[in-house]
């Protein structure tokens, strides 16, 4: 099994749930009461949109790389 990066958007809704959504994946998209319960959700989310990628032989997209540069202005 492969080690993959997938870059992660989380937003507080109106509600208070906290919604995950990847960017890199289309639709894949979860929630959670807590941010570190959508970071969880997120996770099975990837892994089963994933598998459903390789289980239809469709292209799984490239793993992300993301540094922060720091720049004095």
């Amino acid at each position: 099994m492969t080690n993959m990066k997938f870059r992660i958007l989380i937003k507080q809704d109106e509600d208070g749930a906290f919604v995950s959504e990847v960017p890199e994946l289309p639709g894949c998209i979860s929630q959670g009461e807590t941010r570190e319960d959508a970071i969880t959700n997120i996770k099975d989310a990837i892994s089963g949109y994933v598998q459903s990628l390789k289980k239809h032989d469709e292209p799984i997209p490239f793993s992300i790389s993301e540094e922060t540069v720091e720049i004095h202005v």
